[in-house]
Parts: C-alpha cells; structure tokens; sequence
C-alpha cells in the first residue's frame, strides 16, 4: 500500500515541501535509502546523509534548516520521532491480522473463546480459560487451566502462562516469556532446602508488553502485579509478590527480588538489581547496572540514582571522579608516610 507525501503530512499534522506527491510503501534509515521509502532525520550528526539519500520522503522538524540543496522531498513536524511512532503504529495496524482456530491446536471443551481470534497449531489451552475478543495465540503457546485472557492481546510463539494468572486488555506477551512459575521460595532445614509452596497468581494489568524470555513468577499468597501500561525488556525477572507501578518501564535483565513495591512512572536502565521487601517511589529513574538496596531517598522517590549501591547521580559523578584517581592517591599517601617515618626516625635521634 503507497502513500503520497501529503497524505502522510495530513496523517501526523506536518507540511510538504517538495513533491506532494511523491509515493511511498516502506521505511527506510536514512543512510539507506531508496525510492519508495520515507526516512527520518531526528539526530543532526546524521544529516549529511540527507543530501545524498535515495529516499523519496523524509521527515524533518519545522526549524530544521538545510545546509545544502535537498533533493527529496521533506516533511515537516513538530516531533520528528513521535511522528515516526505515529506512522510505524498506522503501518503496524494496517497489516491484516490473522484469524480462525487451527484444528492442529489443543483447546479444552471447557475453555471460552472470544470472537475474531487466532488460535495456531500446537497452541494448549488448558481448562476454564477464557480468552476475549480479536486475540492472537501464536504456535507452541500453553495457557495453564483457570487462565482469564482480555481483549486484543497477542501471545507470541511459546510463552507459557500458568494456571490461575489473569491477563488484561490489550498485553503482548512475546516469545518465550513465562507468566507464573514458582518464585524462588525455600526453607532452610538441616536436611536441606525444603520448598515453599506458591500458591497465588500473577495479575496483568491492560496495556502491558512484556519481552523475550522474560519471566514473572507468581506469589507465594495473593498475586504478583504488572500494572497498567508497565513496559519489560526481554530477560527480565520479576519474583514472587512483586508490584510494578503503572507505566514503569525496564530494560534488558534487571532482576527485582521477592515482596518489592515499584513505584508508578520508574524507568530501570540495563542489568539494574533490586532487592527484596523495600519500596521505590515514584519517578525512580536508575541507570544501567545500578544496585537498589533501598534507603530513604529511593522510597520517597523523584530521583535519579546510579552506581552499587546506588546514591544520587551527582554524588555518583563526584566519586566517579574521585575513584579513577585512586592510583594516583594511593601512591602519595604511601610517600606521604615514608617520609613521615624517615621525619619520626630525625627526631628520635636527636
């Protein structure tokens, strides 16, 4: 399906300055463009490729100012990468959605499906499910027994969701991701390691995606909650009796420990730890591989934190600047007492 440039413009609110006319069917990164694709220019120090790019569209922001003659056209916006999200998400819903139920999948007599659903080969859906309207349940998919599953979701190839959890409107859960296992609980004895029973669910607020391999584990009693609209990376591990706030959202392999309350609006950076039973405010903002081990300052929340364990950004700064001259430090404290014993060893004769 073509677009023509002022159809695009219309469509995100911008203005054409070329050929209003000008078609395009793909995307294409603006150092690797070609006719037929719209790109986009939203970090300058790629724009020398403007200049020379085979694409027939791209879209700039309104102060955009070129340095040289531009040979294509250009669109202009207010937001150049909200307006890109704009068009992927049209082009996304554009594509025709897959429907009907395979006779190669398993579905028990007992379980509910919604109408306008895709259910593929070697999908299992397990006793008293119930799966709402215009769902996609992908190939390998297993839906435990009791499962409720709301409207518009989309489960990719194997992810596992076991019994009991509840899932709400419009979740992608993609592949490989398990909703459900046993949190990690273990009682010492002398005989060793005996096993807690996990006896609650997971519950999946709407507007929720969570990535690849990514596995929230049910509560030992009650449930573990991924809020509304909560975003998570792949390789992320949420344990047992966890809370996750509203529209938090975590990037790849952070690990949040048993019975934590995250706040709503967090943002997590990469290999972030957290652990168990301490509560994150609101607007917890922490960078890659920072180490939460709670404290005043992440509870009341509105912070930024970085480093193990986490402290402020600034004071992390300062040490930061501190610690890489360590070297350099150690070696004058180690003449700094050299000469003092040689100074001791002056006066003692005397």
């Amino acid at each position: 399906m073509a677009f023509t440039a002022q159809q695009i413009a219309s469509l995100i609110g911008g203005t054409v300055e070329g050929k209003a006319d000008a078609a395009v069917s793909t995307f294409a990164k603006i150092e690797e463009g070609q006719p037929g694709a719209i790109s986009f220019l939203a970090d300058m120090k790629y724009e020398h490729y403007l200049y020379d790019t085979l694409s027939s569209v791209v879209l700039v922001s309104n102060d955009f100012k070129p340095s040289k003659p531009v040979k294509t056209t250009l669109v202009r916006v207010a937001n150049v990468r909200e307006s890109v999200g704009k068009l992927l998400s049209f082009y996304e819903s554009s594509k025709q959605r897959k429907t009907g139920i395979s006779d190669k999948a398993y579905i028990s007599e007992s379980a509910t499906i919604g109408e306008d659903c895709y259910v593929a080969p070697l999908a299992c859906i397990g006793d008293n499910v119930k799966i709402g309207n215009r769902c996609s349940i992908y190939p390998g998919c297993v839906i435990g027994d009791g499962v409720t599953v709301g409207d518009d979701c989309i489960l990719y190839p194997n992810t596992t969701v076991y019994y009991g959890c509840k899932i709400g409107n419009r979740v992608v859960l993609h592949a490989g991701c398990v909703i459900g296992a046993d949190g990690f609980g273990f009682a010492p004895t002398p005989n060793g390691y005996e096993k807690i029973p996990q006896i609650g669910i997971v519950t999946i607020e709407d507007d929720v995606e969570i990535g690849a391999n990514t596995c929230v584990d049910r509560s030992t009693m009650g449930s573990t909650y991924v809020r509304k609209g909560v975003k998570l990376d792949n390789l992320i591990q949420i344990a047992h009796n966890v809370d996750v706030g509203s529209h938090t959202v975590m990037s790849a392999q952070v690990g949040v420990a048993g019975s934590t309350k995250i706040g709503q609006w967090c943002m997590l950076g990469g290999q972030v730890g957290v652990s168990g039973h301490i509560e994150l405010g609101d607007k917890v903002f922490a960078g890659a591989q920072a180490g939460i081990p709670g404290g005043r300052m992440v509870k009341k929340g509105n912070c930024t934190i970085l480093g193990t364990p986490a402290i402020e950004h600034s004071n992390f700064a300062r040490s930061s600047a501190v610690f890489k001259n360590l070297p350099d430090m150690a070696r004058e404290l180690t003449q700094l007492k050299t000469e003092l014993e040689e100074l001791k060893k002056k006066l003692d004769s005397k």
